[in-house]
């Protein structure tokens, strides 16, 4: 007689140890083709920032198309690895595998990804994991599940709790027809969740991907959050961000204690392209081993910034890279990175 066995499955926190980080590189393809001689430094200062600590999964249009510009940059080019697949775009943590672990081996989730609910195209960033695979460079076992879900949209402590927004997992251009109790079910069940910290406001003015919890409040360790703040009343954002915090002040940790809350201060507006207004957030921060990367902005709140995130981080090298040119497509540092955890690359 087969008897049914439960495998059991955790959705790392980002602080745990990785492996390496995948990026994807800009190209004239893609919507940064009007600026890239501003964000290829960007990129180059990441993938320098992370070499110091861990490897680099780096897919590029053409194998040697940034090579030189890493160079430059004193990457360690010993720790980089380039993979020649095509892109859409290069925001990774949306395409990216969301890595869990199942008896603690690795299990790459393969989630399926449609641009922000239609917003762009995706029909090749859709297809990454499978080739990131077959290639050889993720090991371990990997599945491909229908439901749509970006790793922007996700904070997990590692120990069972998601932090995420209403506004983009119960939207209906990601998942139609899915209520909140269904998406509970389906992410317990493939992500190895059984507590959810719903936030039901949060607004960043600009913002494409329908309130991404990694441009609002971040779970950290210890308990605390790091959250987006707006002391302002004269900003579009007060009130949005005001309520997030007193949302934010009712959650309680699985021992039934308030989270530690250390704010994030809102840099000055910055404006796109077209003159729109766009999101700018020192939240969307990246943990890799022994060092967080943080996004500034030439502001002259970088420096609160980046003491709140040290407080958060204590021991942890506190890195500051420039993103003020990412921004102009809407997103920065977390949305353009994805970590892949221990046990994760061959």
């Amino acid at each position: 007689m087969n008897q049914l066995t439960t495998k059991t499955r955790r959705l790392p926190a980002e602080w745990e140890h990785q492996d390496g980080v995948l990026l994807a590189w800009p190209h004239p393809a893609t919507d940064w083709n009007p600026i890239l001689s501003q964000i290829e430094p960007v990129f180059a200062s990441i993938i320098a920032a992370i070499s110091r600590f861990e490897r680099v999964i780096l897919i590029v249009p053409a194998e040697d198309s940034a090579r030189e510009r890493l160079a430059a940059a004193d990457t360690d080019l010993d720790l980089v690895t380039f993979v020649v697949i095509p892109t859409n775009d290069t925001w990774a943590r949306d395409f990216g595998p969301v890595t869990i672990y199942e008896d603690n081996r690795p299990l790459h989730l393969d989630f399926g990804f449609n641009g922000w609910g239609g917003k762009f195209a995706a029909d090749l960033d859709n297809l990454i994991n499978c080739s990131l695979k077959d290639k050889g460079i993720l090991k371990g076992r990997m599945l491909s599940l229908p439901l749509l879900l970006e790793g922007g949209s996700i904070e997990s402590d590692g120990n069972g709790t998601l932090l995420t927004t209403s506004q983009c997992l119960l939207n209906c251009n990601r998942n139609s027809g899915l209520n909140r109790e269904q998406v509970e079910q389906k992410l317990a069940a493939e992500l190895g969740i059984d507590r959810f910290l719903w936030l039901e406001h949060g607004y960043l003015a600009g913002d494409d991907t329908d309130a991404h919890i990694d441009t609002l409040a971040r779970l950290c360790p210890e308990d605390t959050i790091l959250y987006v703040a707006c002391h302002d009343s004269q900003d579009e954002h007060f009130q949005e961000l005001s309520a997030m915090r007193g949302e934010l002040e009712k959650f309680r940790t699985r021992e039934g204690n308030p989270y530690r809350l250390l704010p994030l201060p809102l840099p000055a507006q910055c404006f796109g392209l077209e003159g729109e207004r766009i999101p700018v957030t020192y939240a969307n921060f990246l943990i890799i081993n022994g060092a967080v990367l943080v996004p500034t902005y030439n502001d002259p709140q970088d420096d609160i910034a980046l003491a709140a995130v040290r407080e958060a981080f204590p021991g942890r090298e506190i890195i500051g890279i420039n993103c003020l040119p990412a921004v102009l497509q809407h997103g920065s540092l977390h949305c353009l990175t994805m970590q892949l955890p221990k046990g994760t690359l061959s």
